[in-house]
């Protein structure tokens, strides 16, 4: 068997993966509740919702972090993740011999709930109040629980992985882009194994307001199960979610030689910025066609190479009629016989995490040949042709899969995953 690409470069499999979302902790709970079109979508019941246009939501309530604040939250969820995937990859837990990408939440998360930590009788708020704490007490625990990179060195500590853990944020895209970062330190010969991870644990009020504004949630309070309805006529925008992925990644000569199992390889990455606006995307989807083409030629693949298609499928009016304008005009006729389906129908839109926890479902597409459906199919769009595999799921002989991420500001990451070796 090979261990090199059409490129001569090493080929990236995966040994071991670990997901956690609303539906469940876990590949194996996940993937049940995912094929049997179970929505994880509900009534926010953490915080106060008076006054919210949005009031549903895919939290993630069942873990005691839940109550602790948005940071000690996507902690917990990296770290659940990552403890399955390197359990099942048959690595030591405590000495990951390969560097560490984390995509998190791009702000600095539940600074404000981590004051509670430190005792304080006055009544100042925000900024203010962490200024004058830092300057008295504690101040190197302070700088610990606010900087950025606290979750990713946490995680490093626990699981001795190499170098200086990466923390990065490419908006909605960030999941794929760990995993991209990944597959390139192996293809470039740094390391023989590395830890890719998305965790996100932001769904907040001030989230949620702050999405609100920008008319990108869906307000179909009434029935959450059914508010998140991508490719739907009648979709009106995307559920906030919660939730953690993570891979091992390892050179294929690496995996072989220490008798491991390969879940799936990833053959191809592809990447595009758009720099038409902050949030929307550029009218002729040039952006997006051209991290699809690129995903496949670093794949080595031509438009009839890719078996299925994991969506973005965001159920925003905007995302679903660019994904399928892109996929239209990369795939043409192919795309008629191709099925597309969007694994936020069930579980919500995870944001930081969600590149990682739709390649995690991708790479249990292919092994176990089901294809999870689209639910909440019931009022087909005429303007999107697509196969979405509507409502139930559907057996299928899938060899190659391509993973869609589509960011906010253009940050556009598309992943090729195979069955098999090359």
């Amino acid at each position: 068997m090979k261990t090199t690409d059409h490129l001569g470069r090493p080929i990236v499999a995966v040994t071991g993966i670990g997901v956690v979302t609303s539906l469940g902790q876990g590949v194996t709970d996940n993937w049940t509740a995912l094929t049997s079109g179970r929505s994880g979508i509900h009534p926010i019941a953490r915080f106060p919702i008076d006054h919210l246009a949005t009031t549903i939501c895919g939290t993630v309530d069942y873990l005691d972090s839940s109550s602790k604040g948005a940071s000690a939250l996507t902690l917990e969820l990296a770290d659940l993740a990552a403890d399955e995937a390197i359990g099942a990859s048959g690595i030591s837990r405590s000495a990951f011999d390969g560097p560490l990408f984390l995509a998190s939440p791009p702000v600095e998360l539940g600074w404000q709930d981590r004051l509670s930590l430190y005792a304080s009788d006055d009544e100042e708020q925000g900024y203010q109040r962490l200024l004058k704490v830092a300057r008295e007490r504690l101040t190197a625990r302070v700088f610990e629980d606010a900087q950025f990179a606290t979750i990713a060195d946490r995680l490093a500590d626990k699981y001795g992985t190499r170098g200086m853990p990466i923390t990065l944020s490419t908006a909605c895209a960030s999941g794929a882009t760990a995993i991209q970062l990944g597959v390139e330190a192996i293809r470039r010969g740094e390391c023989e194994r590395a830890l890719a991870i998305g965790a996100d644990g932001s769904a907040t009020a001030e989230a949620l307001i702050r999405f609100s504004l920008l008319s990108a949630l869906s307000t179909a309070n009434d029935d959450p199960t059914k508010a998140s309805k991508p490719f739907s006529k009648d979709r009106d925008g995307f559920v906030l979610a919660e939730g953690g992925a993570a891979l091992v990644l390892e050179s294929l000569e690496s995996a072989k030689a220490r008798g491991a199992t390969v879940l799936g390889v990833l053959r191809g990455c592809g990447e595009k910025a758009d720099d038409f606006h902050r949030t929307r995307s550029k009218p002729d989807g040039s952006p997006a066609i051209g991290a699809i083409r690129a995903a496949l030629d670093d794949a080595g693949l031509g438009q009839d190479g890719i078996s299925y298609v994991n969506a973005h499928g965001t159920s925003t009016p905007e995302n679903d009629k660019m994904e399928h304008l892109s996929l239209s005009t990369v795939f043409g006729d192919h795309l008629k016989r191709m099925p597309v389906s969007s694994n936020k129908s069930m579980i919500g839109h995870t944001l930081s995490a969600a590149g990682a926890v739709e390649a995690v479902f991708s790479l249990m597409t292919m092994r176990e040949g089901v294809l999870p459906p689209t639910i909440n199919y019931d009022n087909p769009d005429p303007a999107i042709d697509l196969d979405v595999v509507p409502n139930v799921k559907r057996d299928a002989d899938v060899k190659t899969v391509l993973s869609n991420s589509f960011g906010f500001g253009g940050q556009n990451t598309c992943l090729v995953m195979a069955r098999e070796p090359f």
